[in-house]
Order: C-alpha cells, then structure tokens, then sequence
C-alpha cells in the first residue's frame, strides 16, 4: 500500500515538472513573438513613424539597453520572491507594454511602450533557469534547457508566419493587442499548474533571503557566464532583429516573400537547441565528466558556426537561410549549455542572479552591436564584418570559460 502511495507521488510529481516544462516554454515562445513584431512590421511602422535604418537601429540598441538596466534588479528579484511570483508578474507587465504600441500617439509614447516591454521580457531566461535549477533533477535539466530553449525559435517561426498575414487583413495596430493577449492566457495556466511545485532538497535547504550580489561578482563562474554571454548572445540579437531586413537588402524580398527564409533560418535554430540539450547527457552516459562533456559540446556547436559568412556570397536567399540556420542551430546549441553550467554548478540560490549578470552583459553586448549594425549600414559597409565576427566569437567565448573555470564541476559533486 505504501509503495503504490509511493510510486503514485513521484509519479504525480513528474507530471508537475512536465507541466513546469510546458509552461517555461509557452511562456518563451510568447516572448519571442512579442519581441519579432516590430522588426516583422518595420516596414508598415516605418511608414507610420518616417524612421530610417539609423533610427531604428538606434531604437533596437536602446531597447538592449533598457533591458540590460533591469536585469541589475531581475536576478535579484527572481531570488527574492520566487518564480512563480516574479515570472507571472513579468509576463502581466509585458503582455500589457505590447498592447499598449497599438495606442501609441507618437514616436515616444511607441518607445515608452517598448522600453516597458523589453524591461519585463528581461525576466524569462533567468526565471526558466531557476525554475531548472530548483525544480528539475540534472538528468532532467539539461534536456529540459534544450526544450526551452527551442522556443525562442519557435516564436521566431511563428511570428513571420502568423504576424505578417495577420497585419496585412487588420492591421499592424491589431497584431500587437493580438500578441499581447496571449500572455494573459498564460497566466492563467501558470497560477494553476505550479501550484503543487515542489524544489528539490538542494534547493529547499537554499536561504530564502535574496543571495549578495557582491558574492556572485567574486565567482569565477559568474564571469565566465557573463562573457561567453556576451560574446555570443551580441550575434543572436543581430541575427533575430535584422535577418528580416538583410534578406530585403541583400536578396531584394518583399516582406511577404522573406517569410519562408526567416522561417527556415529559425526552425534550424530550434532543432539546435534540442541537439544541445541532448548532446550532453549523452556525454555524460559514455562516461565523460561533466567537465568534458559540456566543453566538448560547446566545442561542437563553436565549430559549427564558423562557415556563416558564406552567407553573403549564396547563390539563393534558401541558400542563405539554410547557412544562417546552421549559425543559429549551432549559437542556441551552445547556449543551451551556457545555461546547463549555469544549472549545474553555480548554487541554487544565486542561479538567477548570476544568469541576469549574464544577460545584462548580453544585452549590453546587443546594445553596441545594434549601433554598429546601423553605423556599417548607414555607411555602406554593409554586413560582411559582423558575420566574420560571429564566425570567431563561439571559440572566444568557449576559451574564455575555460579559462576561468578550468574544471566545472557540478553542485554536491565532488
């Protein structure tokens, strides 16, 4: 009788950390297409506002920055009060700053609305991880990253696919109050499906005050996250907020015609979050530590990245998008195992402060190379240095974590 009650929880147990599953990634694919509506309607909006390349990279660099700023807090935040609390109240506010772009009057109530939103969306990646970190098992971590972390592509592909036809019937005005609903949806399954969450012992032992920033800052782990972030992640905010227009520019697409490219490119990027998350775990079944078995899978998807630039010179925009897909498989490949070192070694109870110092280097990282991206256009540079950048970029930040944290070793391993 015990052991039917028994195998009854943890069996109750597993459904609760399925659903966690589901919901940090519903909640990301959310994310993603509110953050693709703009640069998908830049033409419509550009129209509507009178802006050029240079001011809209300038507003894509201080949205970089307006997220930046609040991931000093988010990390905190997330520690402080919890994921449920921090993660649902964030979702709210943005749901809230995307609907309000379609009642924008003028050009700096449209920024008000996005700082806003970006502000809140600063929240997601530090919440999935510590909801990993306190929630699921390392067998189940690290595939469960990789889940996570396909659905920033996901909403990447369903944005261009949904947005733009949505818009041309009803306006680019509807597809922000349509895309900022959805969050309210969510909500509503995420009050009811974590209710029963129960952190692992680990995590459970962790102090409920929020950890001291100044004892994240003196880990070496902490910066090596934080440069590998930045290093890579300056690529990823490229690559999402520009491929729209660089298949416009370089392979003369209308908006219509670049959907199918951009789509492509994402679902390439979205079965390299899945390789990553399963690469390492099957690592660590043929006997490699953790050590090796995160470095080596890093190193894989480093690799991988490095033929990007032939991109420029394809025959094809599919010939293109297939090259940049691989780029972006291989960058959410190695990401996903930023985030599973995250998991693995740094201690519960800082997790989401250590990942918001990370994304605050990011962000910050996007921030200039958003600038720059608008200077080489402005300036008729165009995109050639930026794709030799991210070619190189991976294997920099792979050395830069080695050589802060030559072992990695897992939290309770010895």
């Amino acid at each position: 009788m015990d052991a039917s009650r028994e195998s009854a929880g943890a069996s109750s147990e597993q459904r609760t950390r399925n659903l966690l599953i589901a919901l940090l990634f519903l909640g990301t694919i959310i994310n993603y297409v509110d953050r693709q509506v703009l640069s998908l309607l830049k033409p419509s909006i550009e129209a509507a506002y009178g802006w050029g390349d240079a001011e809209f990279a300038h507003f894509a660099s201080m949205s970089q920055l307006a997220a930046a700023a609040a991931l000093i807090f988010v990390g905190w935040l997330i520690d402080r009060f919890g994921v449920r609390v921090a993660y649902g109240a964030a979702v709210a506010i943005w749901s809230l700053a995307g609907i309000a772009h379609a009642f924008a009057a003028n050009v700096g109530q449209f920024l008000a609305a996005r700082v806003v939103l970006v502000a809140a969306e600063a929240v997601n990646t530090p919440a999935a991880v510590k909801s990993a970190a306190q929630f699921l098992p390392m067998k189940q971590r690290s595939m469960a990253m990789g889940i996570v972390n396909t659905a920033p592509n996901i909403g990447n592909i369903l944005a261009p696919l949904t947005v733009i036809p949505f818009a041309a019937v009803f306006g680019w005005q509807a597809a922000f109050i349509v895309t900022g609903a959805l969050g309210f949806g969510w909500l509503a399954l995420w009050i009811a499906g974590t209710r029963h969450l129960k952190p692992l012992p680990r995590a459970a032992t962790a102090p409920v005050a929020g950890p001291s920033i100044g004892v994240a800052l003196s880990d070496r782990k902490t910066w090596a996250i934080a440069g590998a972030k930045a290093l890579t992640d300056m690529f990823w905010w490229f690559f999402t907020f520009w491929l729209p227009d660089l298949f416009h520019k370089v392979f003369n697409l209308s908006q219509s015609e670049l959907v199918g490219p951009t789509a492509l490119a994402f679902a390439l990027a979205a079965v390299g979050a899945l390789c990553g998350g399963g690469l390492f775990p099957r690592l660590l079944a043929r006997g490699q530590s953790v050590n090796s078995a995160r470095k080596t899978a890093m190193l894989v998807f480093a690799l991988l990245i490095l033929p990007v630039p032939l991109a420029l010179t394809a025959a094809s925009p599919w010939t293109a998008a297939a090259i940049i897909g691989m780029a972006l498989f291989a960058h959410q490949g190695f990401s996903t195992n930023i985030f599973g070192f995250a998991a693995d070694a740094v201690p519960t109870a800082r997790v989401a402060t250590v990942m918001a110092i990370g994304a605050i280097a990011g962000n910050i990282a996007g921030f200039g190379i958003q600038e720059t991206t608008g200077w080489l256009l402005s300036n008729g540079i165009g995109y050639t240095p930026l794709f030799y950048g991210a070619a190189v970029a991976y294997l920099l930040a792979l050395i830069w974590i080695h050589l802060l944290v030559p072992k990695i070793v897992a939290e309770g391993e010895d």
